[in-house]
Protein backbone atom coordinates (compact mmCIF):
# COMPACT_ATOMS: atom_id res chain seq x y z
CA UNK A 1 0.00 0.00 0.00
CA UNK A 2 1.51 3.24 -1.01
CA UNK A 3 2.09 6.61 1.60
CA UNK A 4 -1.14 7.90 -0.71
CA UNK A 5 -3.31 5.60 0.54
CA UNK A 6 -5.40 2.79 -0.52
CA UNK A 7 -5.71 2.42 -4.14
CA UNK A 8 -8.84 3.80 -5.50
CA UNK A 9 -10.53 1.86 -8.39
CA UNK A 10 -10.69 4.00 -11.92
CA UNK A 11 -14.19 1.92 -12.44
CA UNK A 12 -15.75 4.57 -9.05
CA UNK A 13 -18.00 7.08 -9.53
CA UNK A 14 -16.41 10.53 -8.30
CA UNK A 15 -18.68 12.46 -5.48
CA UNK A 16 -20.38 15.53 -6.78
CA UNK A 17 -22.35 14.73 -9.53
CA UNK A 18 -26.16 14.67 -8.73
CA UNK A 19 -29.91 14.56 -10.67
CA UNK A 20 -30.53 18.41 -11.35
CA UNK A 21 -33.67 19.19 -9.56
CA UNK A 22 -35.61 19.36 -12.98
CA UNK A 23 -35.59 15.71 -13.47
CA UNK A 24 -36.03 14.33 -9.39
CA UNK A 25 -38.09 11.87 -8.53
CA UNK A 26 -41.49 14.07 -8.33
CA UNK A 27 -41.09 14.92 -11.87
CA UNK A 28 -40.13 11.61 -13.08
CA UNK A 29 -42.89 10.46 -11.15
CA UNK A 30 -45.44 12.99 -12.96
CA UNK A 31 -44.21 12.25 -16.33
CA UNK A 32 -44.81 8.86 -16.05
CA UNK A 33 -48.31 9.74 -14.27
CA UNK A 34 -48.90 11.70 -17.33
CA UNK A 35 -48.00 9.18 -19.82
CA UNK A 36 -50.09 6.41 -18.16
CA UNK A 37 -53.40 8.82 -18.29
CA UNK A 38 -55.22 7.41 -21.61
CA UNK A 39 -56.77 11.05 -23.22
CA UNK A 40 -60.60 10.18 -23.95
CA UNK A 41 -62.30 10.07 -27.26
CA UNK A 42 -63.52 13.54 -27.31
CA UNK A 43 -59.73 14.49 -26.20
CA UNK A 44 -58.51 13.55 -29.24
CA UNK A 45 -60.79 14.54 -31.70
CA UNK A 46 -60.38 17.85 -30.49
CA UNK A 47 -56.45 17.82 -30.84
CA UNK A 48 -56.61 16.08 -34.16
CA UNK A 49 -59.47 18.94 -35.54
CA UNK A 50 -56.60 21.38 -34.32
CA UNK A 51 -54.06 19.61 -36.08
CA UNK A 52 -51.81 18.23 -32.98
CA UNK A 53 -49.92 15.16 -34.36
CA UNK A 54 -49.63 13.76 -30.83
CA UNK A 55 -53.43 13.07 -31.03
CA UNK A 56 -53.12 12.03 -34.22
CA UNK A 57 -50.73 9.28 -33.39
CA UNK A 58 -52.83 8.33 -30.44
CA UNK A 59 -56.02 8.00 -31.93
CA UNK A 60 -54.05 5.99 -34.70
CA UNK A 61 -52.51 3.34 -32.02
CA UNK A 62 -56.19 3.19 -30.57
CA UNK A 63 -57.19 2.02 -34.49
CA UNK A 64 -54.72 -0.22 -34.79
CA UNK A 65 -55.19 -1.80 -31.33
CA UNK A 66 -56.93 -5.38 -31.75
CA UNK A 67 -58.18 -4.92 -28.30
CA UNK A 68 -62.32 -4.95 -28.29
CA UNK A 69 -61.75 -2.13 -25.09
CA UNK A 70 -60.28 0.07 -27.96
CA UNK A 71 -63.06 -0.30 -30.69
CA UNK A 72 -65.59 1.36 -29.47
CA UNK A 73 -63.34 4.97 -28.76
CA UNK A 74 -61.42 4.19 -32.33
CA UNK A 75 -65.22 3.88 -34.17
CA UNK A 76 -66.37 7.15 -32.25
CA UNK A 77 -62.99 9.27 -32.91
CA UNK A 78 -63.53 8.31 -36.66
CA UNK A 79 -67.09 9.12 -36.83
CA UNK A 80 -66.56 12.83 -35.28
CA UNK A 81 -63.68 12.93 -37.84
CA UNK A 82 -65.54 12.04 -41.37
CA UNK A 83 -67.12 15.06 -42.06
CA UNK A 84 -63.96 16.68 -42.06
CA UNK A 85 -62.29 14.08 -44.22
CA UNK A 86 -62.25 13.13 -47.96
CA UNK A 87 -60.34 16.69 -48.75
CA UNK A 88 -57.12 15.20 -49.96
CA UNK A 89 -55.05 13.72 -52.38
CA UNK A 90 -54.54 9.93 -51.52
CA UNK A 91 -51.12 8.45 -53.76
CA UNK A 92 -50.19 4.80 -53.58
CA UNK A 93 -46.36 4.32 -54.04
CA UNK A 94 -45.23 0.67 -54.99
CA UNK A 95 -42.08 -1.27 -56.31
CA UNK A 96 -39.90 -3.97 -55.15
CA UNK A 97 -37.47 -3.39 -52.33
CA UNK A 98 -34.38 -1.31 -53.64
CA UNK A 99 -35.51 0.59 -55.91
CA UNK A 100 -35.40 3.46 -53.87
CA UNK A 101 -39.44 3.99 -52.15
CA UNK A 102 -37.87 5.80 -49.00
CA UNK A 103 -35.32 8.09 -50.68
CA UNK A 104 -37.84 8.99 -53.17
CA UNK A 105 -41.07 9.67 -50.98
CA UNK A 106 -38.62 12.45 -48.92
CA UNK A 107 -37.60 14.13 -52.14
CA UNK A 108 -41.18 13.96 -53.15
CA UNK A 109 -42.58 15.30 -49.60
CA UNK A 110 -39.68 17.84 -49.29
CA UNK A 111 -40.60 19.58 -52.49
CA UNK A 112 -44.81 19.58 -51.78
CA UNK A 113 -43.99 20.77 -48.51
CA UNK A 114 -41.82 23.37 -49.93
CA UNK A 115 -44.81 24.32 -52.04
CA UNK A 116 -47.15 24.70 -49.00
CA UNK A 117 -48.76 21.28 -48.85
CA UNK A 118 -49.15 19.29 -45.61
CA UNK A 119 -48.05 15.55 -46.23
CA UNK A 120 -48.23 12.12 -44.39
CA UNK A 121 -46.99 9.47 -45.34
CA UNK A 122 -48.36 5.95 -44.46
CA UNK A 123 -45.43 3.75 -44.83
CA UNK A 124 -46.28 -0.21 -44.13
CA UNK A 125 -43.32 -2.10 -42.93
CA UNK A 126 -43.34 -5.84 -43.46
CA UNK A 127 -43.29 -8.46 -40.49
CA UNK A 128 -41.81 -11.09 -39.99
CA UNK A 129 -43.82 -14.52 -40.43
CA UNK A 130 -41.48 -16.15 -37.74
CA UNK A 131 -40.90 -13.21 -34.96
CA UNK A 132 -44.14 -10.90 -35.69
CA UNK A 133 -41.90 -8.31 -35.41
CA UNK A 134 -41.31 -5.19 -37.93
CA UNK A 135 -38.49 -2.64 -37.99
CA UNK A 136 -40.60 0.62 -39.07
CA UNK A 137 -37.43 2.33 -39.90
CA UNK A 138 -38.95 4.86 -41.88
CA UNK A 139 -38.87 7.66 -39.84
CA UNK A 140 -34.87 6.62 -39.96
CA UNK A 141 -35.05 6.50 -43.68
CA UNK A 142 -36.48 9.77 -43.93
CA UNK A 143 -34.64 11.74 -41.60
CA UNK A 144 -35.14 15.07 -43.02
CA UNK A 145 -39.06 14.63 -44.09
CA UNK A 146 -39.28 13.61 -39.98
CA UNK A 147 -38.36 16.84 -39.01
CA UNK A 148 -39.94 19.00 -41.14
CA UNK A 149 -43.03 20.68 -39.09
CA UNK A 150 -45.45 20.03 -42.15
CA UNK A 151 -44.80 16.32 -42.34
CA UNK A 152 -45.61 13.53 -40.44
CA UNK A 153 -44.76 9.52 -41.15
CA UNK A 154 -46.64 6.85 -39.48
CA UNK A 155 -44.70 3.56 -39.81
CA UNK A 156 -47.28 0.69 -39.06
CA UNK A 157 -46.30 -3.51 -39.20
CA UNK A 158 -48.56 -4.93 -41.92
CA UNK A 159 -49.12 -7.57 -39.51
CA UNK A 160 -50.55 -10.93 -41.05
CA UNK A 161 -52.63 -8.85 -43.62
CA UNK A 162 -52.00 -10.30 -47.10
CA UNK A 163 -49.73 -8.02 -49.45
CA UNK A 164 -48.39 -5.76 -46.34
CA UNK A 165 -51.03 -2.99 -46.20
CA UNK A 166 -51.35 -2.29 -42.81
CA UNK A 167 -55.08 -3.37 -41.39
CA UNK A 168 -56.19 -0.11 -40.62
CA UNK A 169 -54.62 2.06 -43.24
CA UNK A 170 -58.04 3.14 -44.01
CA UNK A 171 -58.98 4.61 -41.01
CA UNK A 172 -55.68 6.23 -40.72
CA UNK A 173 -56.41 8.13 -43.49
CA UNK A 174 -59.65 9.57 -42.61
CA UNK A 175 -57.59 10.78 -39.67
CA UNK A 176 -55.15 11.94 -41.12
CA UNK A 177 -57.36 14.40 -43.42
CA UNK A 178 -58.94 15.24 -40.69
CA UNK A 179 -55.68 16.79 -38.91
CA UNK A 180 -55.25 18.52 -42.09
CA UNK A 181 -53.00 16.79 -44.10
CA UNK A 182 -53.90 17.89 -47.64
CA UNK A 183 -51.60 14.97 -49.60
CA UNK A 184 -51.83 11.52 -48.40
CA UNK A 185 -48.86 8.95 -49.16
CA UNK A 186 -49.15 5.72 -48.78
CA UNK A 187 -45.79 3.62 -49.35
CA UNK A 188 -46.15 -0.49 -49.35
CA UNK A 189 -43.57 -2.88 -48.67
CA UNK A 190 -43.28 -4.13 -52.69
CA UNK A 191 -43.99 -7.94 -52.11
CA UNK A 192 -45.73 -8.22 -55.18
CA UNK A 193 -49.85 -8.69 -53.58
CA UNK A 194 -50.20 -5.33 -51.83
CA UNK A 195 -50.87 -3.21 -55.07
CA UNK A 196 -54.75 -4.53 -55.45
CA UNK A 197 -55.31 -3.50 -51.83
CA UNK A 198 -53.45 0.14 -52.41
CA UNK A 199 -55.15 0.63 -55.75
CA UNK A 200 -58.57 0.17 -53.92
CA UNK A 201 -57.79 3.36 -51.32
CA UNK A 202 -55.74 5.80 -53.72
CA UNK A 203 -56.80 8.06 -56.12
CA UNK A 204 -53.43 7.67 -58.19
CA UNK A 205 -51.52 4.84 -58.01
CA UNK A 206 -47.57 5.15 -59.00
CA UNK A 207 -45.61 2.32 -59.64
CA UNK A 208 -41.31 2.85 -58.79
CA UNK A 209 -39.23 0.79 -61.04
CA UNK A 210 -35.24 1.29 -61.68
CA UNK A 211 -33.22 0.39 -65.28
CA UNK A 212 -30.61 -1.66 -65.42
CA UNK A 213 -31.41 -4.35 -62.91
CA UNK A 214 -32.82 -6.68 -66.05
CA UNK A 215 -36.31 -6.55 -65.17
CA UNK A 216 -37.47 -4.64 -67.79
CA UNK A 217 -39.56 -6.97 -69.72
CA UNK A 218 -40.27 -9.35 -66.59
CA UNK A 219 -41.55 -6.05 -64.64
CA UNK A 220 -44.34 -5.59 -67.83
CA UNK A 221 -47.12 -7.64 -65.89
CA UNK A 222 -50.54 -7.14 -66.93
CA UNK A 223 -52.00 -6.71 -63.80
CA UNK A 224 -49.78 -4.04 -62.44
CA UNK A 225 -49.38 -1.93 -65.69
CA UNK A 226 -53.74 -2.03 -65.77
CA UNK A 227 -53.61 -0.53 -62.19
CA UNK A 228 -50.47 1.96 -62.43
CA UNK A 229 -51.33 5.63 -63.35
CA UNK A 230 -47.76 6.77 -63.85
CA UNK A 231 -44.41 4.56 -64.31
CA UNK A 232 -41.45 6.83 -62.81
CA UNK A 233 -37.65 5.14 -63.29
CA UNK A 234 -35.91 6.26 -59.70
CA UNK A 235 -32.00 6.56 -60.05
CA UNK A 236 -31.92 8.34 -63.32
CA UNK A 237 -28.40 9.89 -62.28
CA UNK A 238 -25.05 9.62 -63.07
CA UNK A 239 -24.04 6.79 -65.35
CA UNK A 240 -27.85 5.02 -65.17
CA UNK A 241 -29.20 8.23 -67.21
CA UNK A 242 -28.65 6.58 -70.26
CA UNK A 243 -30.34 3.29 -69.35
CA UNK A 244 -33.62 4.81 -67.43
CA UNK A 245 -34.33 6.71 -70.99
CA UNK A 246 -34.31 2.71 -72.70
CA UNK A 247 -36.19 1.43 -69.89
CA UNK A 248 -39.04 5.02 -70.24
CA UNK A 249 -38.88 3.92 -74.30
CA UNK A 250 -39.74 -0.05 -73.08
CA UNK A 251 -42.48 1.01 -70.88
CA UNK A 252 -44.01 3.39 -72.88
CA UNK A 253 -44.21 0.72 -75.44
CA UNK A 254 -45.94 -1.49 -72.89
CA UNK A 255 -48.95 0.92 -72.12
CA UNK A 256 -49.75 1.31 -75.60
CA UNK A 257 -50.45 -2.16 -76.27
CA UNK A 258 -53.38 -1.79 -73.11
CA UNK A 259 -57.16 -0.98 -73.62
CA UNK A 260 -57.70 2.58 -72.39
CA UNK A 261 -58.61 3.34 -69.15
CA UNK A 262 -61.72 4.19 -67.84
CA UNK A 263 -60.97 7.47 -66.03
CA UNK A 264 -59.38 8.53 -69.63
CA UNK A 265 -55.88 9.22 -68.54
CA UNK A 266 -53.25 7.23 -70.33
CA UNK A 267 -50.78 6.58 -67.70
CA UNK A 268 -47.33 8.03 -68.42
CA UNK A 269 -43.36 6.96 -68.00
CA UNK A 270 -41.05 9.52 -66.51
CA UNK A 271 -37.79 9.71 -65.14
CA UNK A 272 -36.31 10.90 -61.56
CA UNK A 273 -33.59 11.14 -59.49
CA UNK A 274 -34.29 10.94 -55.89
CA UNK A 275 -30.70 12.13 -54.83
CA UNK A 276 -30.71 15.25 -57.38
CA UNK A 277 -34.57 15.67 -57.40
CA UNK A 278 -34.43 15.76 -61.18
CA UNK A 279 -37.90 15.18 -62.32
CA UNK A 280 -39.63 15.28 -59.05
CA UNK A 281 -41.29 18.81 -59.50
CA UNK A 282 -42.56 16.88 -63.32
CA UNK A 283 -44.00 14.14 -61.30
CA UNK A 284 -46.55 16.45 -59.25
CA UNK A 285 -47.30 18.00 -62.21
CA UNK A 286 -48.55 14.87 -63.82
CA UNK A 287 -50.28 13.94 -60.82
CA UNK A 288 -51.88 17.88 -61.12
CA UNK A 289 -52.74 17.06 -64.77
CA UNK A 290 -54.62 13.24 -63.83
CA UNK A 291 -56.36 15.41 -60.93
CA UNK A 292 -58.04 17.98 -63.32
CA UNK A 293 -58.77 15.35 -65.58
CA UNK A 294 -60.61 12.47 -63.23
CA UNK A 295 -62.63 15.36 -61.54
CA UNK A 296 -63.74 17.56 -64.60
CA UNK A 297 -65.22 13.84 -65.89
CA UNK A 298 -66.11 13.07 -62.32
CA UNK A 299 -64.09 9.58 -62.43
CA UNK A 300 -62.33 10.81 -59.53
CA UNK A 301 -65.46 11.67 -57.17
CA UNK A 302 -67.37 7.91 -58.69
CA UNK A 303 -64.34 6.35 -57.56
CA UNK A 304 -63.95 7.77 -54.43
CA UNK A 305 -67.86 6.33 -53.64
CA UNK A 306 -66.82 2.59 -55.00
CA UNK A 307 -63.75 2.80 -52.57
CA UNK A 308 -66.33 3.28 -49.66
CA UNK A 309 -68.56 0.63 -50.80
CA UNK A 310 -65.46 -1.63 -50.78
CA UNK A 311 -64.40 -0.24 -47.75
CA UNK A 312 -67.46 -1.38 -45.98
CA UNK A 313 -67.55 -5.34 -47.22
CA UNK A 314 -63.78 -5.37 -46.39
CA UNK A 315 -65.00 -3.77 -42.56
CA UNK A 316 -67.51 -6.87 -42.49
CA UNK A 317 -65.16 -9.36 -43.66
CA UNK A 318 -62.60 -8.32 -41.16
CA UNK A 319 -65.16 -7.54 -38.16
CA UNK A 320 -66.58 -12.00 -39.08
CA UNK A 321 -63.45 -12.80 -38.72
CA UNK A 322 -62.71 -10.73 -35.15
CA UNK A 323 -65.88 -12.13 -33.95
CA UNK A 324 -65.50 -15.74 -34.67
CA UNK A 325 -61.64 -15.87 -33.41
CA UNK A 326 -62.88 -14.34 -30.30
CA UNK A 327 -65.55 -16.53 -29.63
CA UNK A 328 -65.54 -18.38 -25.77
CA UNK A 329 -66.16 -21.46 -27.59
CA UNK A 330 -64.56 -21.11 -30.40
CA UNK A 331 -61.52 -20.80 -28.44
CA UNK A 332 -61.70 -23.38 -26.58
CA UNK A 333 -62.66 -25.87 -29.87
CA UNK A 334 -60.16 -24.54 -32.18
CA UNK A 335 -56.90 -25.89 -31.06
CA UNK A 336 -58.75 -29.29 -30.17
CA UNK A 337 -59.93 -29.37 -34.08
CA UNK A 338 -56.38 -28.33 -34.90
CA UNK A 339 -55.12 -31.35 -33.60
CA UNK A 340 -57.34 -33.79 -35.48
CA UNK A 341 -56.50 -32.09 -38.89
CA UNK A 342 -52.72 -32.61 -37.93
CA UNK A 343 -53.05 -36.39 -36.92
CA UNK A 344 -55.59 -36.99 -40.23
CA UNK A 345 -58.43 -37.70 -37.83
CA UNK A 346 -60.54 -34.92 -39.59
CA UNK A 347 -60.14 -33.03 -43.04
CA UNK A 348 -59.81 -29.60 -42.70
CA UNK A 349 -62.97 -28.61 -44.62
CA UNK A 350 -65.31 -30.70 -41.65
CA UNK A 351 -63.68 -29.22 -38.94
CA UNK A 352 -64.02 -26.21 -40.87
CA UNK A 353 -67.84 -26.55 -41.14
CA UNK A 354 -68.37 -28.26 -37.91
CA UNK A 355 -66.82 -24.73 -36.24
CA UNK A 356 -68.55 -22.57 -38.38
CA UNK A 357 -71.94 -24.45 -37.58
CA UNK A 358 -71.11 -24.61 -33.96
CA UNK A 359 -70.65 -20.63 -33.98
CA UNK A 360 -73.93 -19.86 -35.81
CA UNK A 361 -75.62 -22.03 -33.65
CA UNK A 362 -74.56 -20.11 -30.50
CA UNK A 363 -75.88 -16.88 -32.28
CA UNK A 364 -78.96 -18.35 -33.43
CA UNK A 365 -79.50 -18.85 -29.76
CA UNK A 366 -79.32 -15.81 -28.69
Amino acid sequence: MSKSGPHKSALKEKEGISQPESVGKNSVAQIIQFRKKQPSAQELIDGILKGDKISLSRAITLVESTQPKHLEKANEIIQACLPHANNSVRIGITGVPGVGKSTFIEAFGRYLTATGKKVAVLAVDPSSTISHGSILGDKTRMEELVKDENAYIRPSASGETLGGVARKTRETIILCEACGFDTIIIETVGVGQSETAVHSMVDFFLLLKIAGAGDELQGIKRGIMEMADAIVINKADGDNIKKAKMAKTEFNRALHLFPAKSSGWQPKVTTCSAITHDGIAEIWEMISEYLILTKSNDYFFERRKDQNQHWLLETINEQLKNHFFEHPEIKNLLEENKKAVQNSEVSPFAAAQNLLQIYQNSKNLK
